[in-house]
């Protein structure tokens, strides 16, 4: 006998209008950090677990880009951002010189997954949304943003950290500097 197939479901992406009174609420929050944090995880579609485990020697303020180790499957890679969104992370670092990893808790440890989780959970109330809001909706909205933009699959895959082996010949050919043009060129158009 066979067990049937697993289906999957699609995720679930929120309206723009939506995902602007998020960030819209977390802006009237207050908390820089938290909204540096949150729009850090949206712009670079990272998994939580990646973003709470970036080391300050890890950021590449020049480049634009993140190196993220250890990911999921233990796979190390890069990761981009918004070139506008540089003088953000610079500042933050500058405020924050004696930071270990890019986001600290006020007792100086680094944020765990489900601390991020609660302040998304937090934003998300006050946001007064009837959608479900957390981490990885934000992964899956910019991923799903940078595809209805016209962002070839194969640079979404490199920049979303997927493995696939129907792609892995794309892959190996592929860098991410050829990338990053495609990206910054899509996310200056986004506002949040």
């Amino acid at each position: 006998m066979r067990r049937p197939a697993r289906s999957r479901r699609l995720p679930q992406v929120l309206p723009e209008s939506s995902l602007k009174k998020f960030f819209d609420a977390i802006r009237a929050g207050g908390n820089l950090q938290h909204e540096i944090m949150l729009k850090l995880l949206f712009f670079t579609a990272i998994r939580v677990s990646e973003l709470v485990s970036i080391r300050i020697e890890q950021v590449d303020l020049d480049a634009c880009k993140i190196f993220i180790e250890h990911g999921k499957g233990a796979k190390d890679r890069y990761i981009l951002y918004p070139e506008s969104f540089r003088l953000i992370i610079k500042a933050h670092l500058a405020a924050n010189p004696k930071n270990r990893f890019l986001f600290e808790s006020r007792q100086r440890t680094k944020y765990t997954t489900r601390r991020v989780q609660q302040i998304v959970a937090e934003y998300a109330a006050a946001s007064g949304l009837p959608e479900r809001i957390h981490p990885h909706l934000l992964r899956h909205q910019m991923l799903t943003w940078l595809t209805s933009q016209g962002m070839p699959d194969s640079q979404i895959q490199l920049i979303s950290g997927h493995a696939s082996k129907k792609s892995h010949e794309v892959y190996r050919h592929l860098s991410l500097a050829s990338v990053q043009p495609g990206y910054q060129r899509v996310v200056k158009g986004l506002e949040v």
